[in-house]
């Protein structure tokens, strides 16, 4: 039962989407330097409505780091990053949590409250805003496990879940307040082939679903080739590469292909298969 609770040249930067649709985010000029390391370093990125980008580079390239700064849990050194038309840089708290509502996120852990049942956890952004009718908390979870082909499940705990199980339950909790734009950071991370690929499937269907935009960090290339309309790819602190799979897939850059087949270079110069 759910109770209460108390910089680049702009010449070398990548060509922008352009189209018919608006950008649900709009990235400009990012730049973040952690400690005396560089991180982001002039990133420009569009992300259109009702899209899926998939966000791919090497461990430690700053694509988690992108994803925190989108939805203002870290604050740039330089640039912009624009969400429903709004720059969210520079924002306070109050401000940015409405901008909060129109943008969930999935953590690589799910990060679910260990004391809380799969009802409760899912019920909870719902009574952190205020909610207090039984009937609508009941309701809205109810359409969420149905969503996550979880009926039933309410009343158990985390700690009696699969991997794949949290990861569902994390992202109910994300979209029950129905964001236009949904973030997942690595959510196919230590998960076996078969749920993972239930996990991209997922995501596929609540696309189509509600609408939703969304952005998937992974370093799993079959999930970003299973959910993305476009790929964009996260080297030295800025967007190598931004298209659709057919073109990344196609594409002849050494870079790209090195990435593609899981190559690196060892001090001689020589490919050495990672």
């Amino acid at each position: 039962m759910i109770e209460a609770l108390p910089s680049p040249k702009s010449s070398d930067r990548p060509r922008l989407v352009t189209g018919n649709s608006s950008p649900m985010i709009a990235v400009r000029s990012l730049a973040k330097k952690i400690g005396q390391q560089e991180i982001l370093r002039g990133v420009d990125l569009e992300v259109l409505t009702g899209d899926t980008l998939a966000i791919i580079g090497r461990s430690g390239g700053g694509k988690s780091v992108l994803l925190k700064h989108i939805v203002g849990l870290m604050e740039p050194d330089a640039g912009e990053i624009w969400i429903e038309s709004q720059n969210i840089v520079g924002m306070n708290e109050r401000q940015l949590g409405a901008i909060r509502k129109k943008v969930g996120i999935l953590f690589q852990s799910g990060a679910l409250f260990d004391s809380m049942t799969v009802e409760e956890n899912i019920a909870f952004p719902l009574l952190e805003a205020g909610e207090r009718d039984p009937k609508v908390l009941s309701s809205k979870v109810r359409e969420m496990l149905e969503v996550m082909e979880m009926e039933g499940e309410e009343e158990k705990m985390p700690e009696s879940l699969s991997g794949g199980m949290k990861k569902r339950v994390g992202l109910a909790r994300s979209i029950i307040r129905r964001p236009s734009c949904v973030l997942y950071d690595e959510p196919t991370s230590g998960l076996d082939p078969v749920v993972a690929d239930s996990i991209n499937r997922l995501i596929r269907r609540l696309q189509r679903r509600f609408g939703m935009t969304s952005i998937v960090v992974t370093h799993d290339m079959k999930s970003a080739f299973d959910v993305a309309d476009r790929i964009a790819y996260l080297h030295d602190g800025r967007i190598y590469f931004h298209g659709t799979s057919a073109e990344l897939q196609k594409s002849s850059d050494p870079l790209i292909q090195d990435f593609l087949l899981g190559r690196s270079n060892d001090q001689r110069g020589n490919k050495v298969e990672n």
